[in-house]
């Protein structure tokens, strides 16, 4: 398993060349928390991300000013704010997303179709225990490779 995380580590960092002048890690965290989830607010992201509010606000304050996350106060209660991703911050997600996916198509194809299936499966489970939702875009749209 740590082979493989290595591995999984090892794409998802190449993936982020060329962004990380751009993004942190855990500002790009925040990106993929809001593509994969939808709209949000600060106490959700904190959460999610394991942070006090207080940090979540400045991550997503530095993505504010990059133009890649949009916050919209509500009209009956400013204390309450909704976080969503800009067309530029889709973007950038669906960028690095197409990267690891390729990636990870490469490995997948040299694997035989059974294996395959067999890994499918068991990152399936190991994703729901980690408690990643199902429904990820980025996921939902994972080709695998043809068998011949």
């Amino acid at each position: 398993m740590l082979r493989a995380s290595r591995a999984l580590v090892g794409i998802a960092a190449a993936s982020m060349s060329g962004i990380d002048e751009l993004v942190t890690v855990p500002q790009f965290r925040v990106l993929v928390i809001l593509f994969s989830r939808g709209p949000s607010n600060l106490a959700a992201v904190a959460e999610e991300l394991e942070v006090n509010p207080s940090n979540a606000s400045r991550i997503c304050d530095r993505l504010i000013k990059a133009g890649l996350l949009r916050r919209r106060e509500s009209a009956v209660d400013r204390r309450q704010v909704t976080l969503t991703l800009t067309p530029t911050g889709r973007q950038l997600v669906d960028e690095v997303t197409s990267r690891r996916r390729s990636a990870i198509e490469r490995v997948l194809h040299d694997m035989p179709a059974a294996q395959r299936d067999v890994l499918a499966a068991a990152l399936a489970a190991f994703a729901e225990a980690a408690g990643e939702s199902a429904d990820d875009a980025a996921t939902r749209t994972l080709l695998w490779p043809k068998t011949p």
